[in-house]
């Protein structure tokens, strides 16, 4: 599969619209792609030591951004493989801050995080090219609310878009 249609409303709580709204009419495993190259060409393109700085107290570094989007990436495909394949049983939510804390992404090299997060694009789209299309819309409760693997896989471009644009926007 090369494509497939985003999902409607209804098929994933409220909440991800934050994300799926800020999404194009754009074939699915090109928008993947072009945005491994777009967070690269972020990241080159700043001062040296800018991957470590966060825009206030309190806030993640670029490093600590990046492995946030990693991290909630392979969250949402396990979820969407779950649920594609029948999983009837309801997968838990997940604190995002404790799993910056415990990563420790600030002693990552960068280049060591941009090439995981390649390597997960490259793993989530040829998945999903395994995939049948009937699939997509099978319904599973994750964090309490019912979602698809269709919203779970259009969710990954639209917090992609967020936090490239939260990047852009408060990281000189």
């Amino acid at each position: 599969m090369n494509t497939f249609l985003t999902p409607n409303k209804g098929d994933y709580p409220a909440f991800y619209s934050t994300y799926l709204d800020l999404l194009t009419d754009e074939n699915y495993c090109d928008l993947i792609d072009s945005q491994v190259q777009e967070l690269k060409d972020l990241f080159s393109g700043k001062p040296e030591d800018w991957e470590n700085q966060p825009y206030q107290e309190g806030k993640w570094s670029p490093k600590e951004v990046l492995g946030h989007v990693i991290d909630t990436e392979r969250i949402m495909t396990f979820r969407a493989l779950c649920f594609a394949r029948g999983e009837r049983s309801s997968l838990p939510g997940f604190d995002q801050d404790p799993y910056v804390l415990n990563a420790r992404f600030g002693s990552v090299d960068i280049d060591l995080l941009l090439e995981d997060f390649a390597a997960q694009r490259k793993a989530l789209v040829t998945m999903i090219k395994t995939l049948r299309e009937d699939v997509l819309d099978n319904e599973g409760t994750a964090n309490g609310s019912p979602i698809t693997p269709r919203a779970l896989f259009w969710i990954i471009p639209g917090h992609f878009i967020h936090h490239l644009n939260i990047l852009k926007e408060r990281y000189s």
